[in-house]
């Protein structure tokens, strides 16, 4: 028995317990609950549009200093300094996002069951134990929320206005999506698999959050059903117990407290895939602002990015001739393949050394030695290129829905 079967099989019964940390209620919708100890100092997301100051809070159960960006259903983004320590987001503060705040804060695992049905030869419904006697698969992924950046958006948009920290990386145990599949059976004519879960609308008559896949890419053998992160049991805000992971796709697709496969024979026409996380069918999801009437598609595969983690927005340091200066990068559905760093706003790029590769969809840090202008205000940016040639643009995008940021971040430090 593994460190994770013995965690699971410790834990007959999931008690993490939002209502143990006082967030379960109506008890901490109001303002004065933030006061008193759920939040603990603010910090400056610098976003363009203002209303850029965020509470800090370690209150949320298995989760250290974050930053609040919604207390119900719970929206926590990753404080950017966090990402410059390891390419790996540490569970405790690896982002959170809900689109229901009915979650449950107890799951008896000996009781649970994940169903597969619909066009399939047996319906079925798999306990833990049999999930976890699959062959296992791990892998390396980054899981970024469709909206991350939003906040840079200008003009503004609706939705979290998160900086760039609604994201993370982590090493993922599970099983194959594929092999799950296989047990039921799939007939002939399946076009795409809808995935459900346990978290539940509060408004009468929403629809459930539900997504889903083509038949194909379900079976790819790289979509996955993770039980593990980054060595030990998902975190309750993070999925408990079991999670889809979609590598290379926004994590709308990465539906968390997964209990429900449905196969379909045609394609999935709910809400949520008709209707909501839909992005312009145009180059780079970009439009100009105002713009109606454009043909839209579901929001699907990431694209790269990069940001500088060892300084932040602002910051005053000595001027040096040079300095070290380092940072990770995304290449969104492939590889990093390289990334530059400019110190003069983009005027002349410097090459960085990567840090090692831990697979093409993981997190990879770069480094560089680069020389500084002249006293006074400086702008760094980086530049990643994947392994698919594609490179970030200078020019950001706009769309109403404030997807798909993914232009060269600035960052302006200031030396004397």
């Amino acid at each position: 028995m593994d460190r994770l079967d013995a965690e699971l099989a410790a834990e007959t019964s999931r008690r993490r317990f939002l209502q143990n940390a006082a967030l379960g209620g109506a008890a901490i919708a109001a303002a004065p609950a933030l006061a008193q100890g759920i939040t603990q100092g603010l910090t400056d997301l610098h976003l363009p549009g203002g209303n850029a100051q965020r509470p800090m809070t370690s209150a949320f159960p298995g989760k250290g200093s974050m930053i609040l960006q919604r207390v119900h259903p719970p929206l926590l983004e990753t404080p950017m300094d966090v990402f410059d320590r390891d390419v790996f987001t540490p569970n405790d503060q690896f982002f959170v996002r809900w689109h229901w705040a009915d979650i449950p804060t107890s799951i008896d695992v000996d009781a649970f069951r994940l169903n597969v049905r619909g066009h399939v030869n047996k319906p079925i419904a798999i306990s833990l134990e049999q999930l976890m006697r699959l062959p296992r698969v791990e892998m390396a992924a980054v899981n970024q929320c469709s909206g991350n950046s939003r906040g840079l958006f200008q003009p503004r948009v609706p939705g979290a206005q998160w900086g760039n920290g609604a994201m993370g990386n982590a090493k993922w145990l599970g099983v194959r999506l594929r092999d799950v599949l296989d047990l039921a059976g799939v007939k002939a004519g399946a076009v795409q698999v809808r995935f459900g879960a346990l978290d539940q609308p509060v408004v009468a008559g929403a629809p459930d959050f539900e997504k889903a896949l083509d038949i194909d890419h379900a079976r790819d053998g790289e979509v996955m059903i993770a039980f593990g992160m980054n060595g030990t049991q998902l975190p309750l805000l993070n999925g408990f117990p079991i999670r889809l992971i979609v590598p290379g796709w926004y994590s709308t697709y990465w539906v968390k407290m997964l209990n429900d496969i449905e196969v379909l024979p045609g394609p999935d026409d709910e809400y949520w895939m008709a209707k909501a996380y839909k992005i312009p069918a145009t180059p780079g999801a970009n439009v100009k602002p105002g713009a109606k009437d454009f043909p839209t598609v579901p929001i699907n595969r990431m694209i790269p990015r990069s940001w500088v983690t060892g300084l932040g927005e602002g910051q005053r340091i000595a001027h040096e001739a040079s300095i070290p200066l380092g940072g990770i990068a995304m290449g969104g559905d492939c590889g990093v393949a390289r990334v530059d760093v400019s110190t003069d706003g983009g005027r002349h790029w410097f090459a960085t050394k990567l840090g090692p590769d831990h697979g093409k969809y993981s997190f990879r840090r770069w480094d560089a030695q680069v020389p500084l202008p002249g006293p006074g205000q400086t702008a760094l940016m980086s530049r990643c290129w994947n392994t698919a040639g594609v490179a970030q643009p200078m020019a950001p995008i706009w769309n109403p829905g404030g997807f798909m940021r993914g232009n060269i971040e600035t960052t302006t430090i200031v030396t004397a």
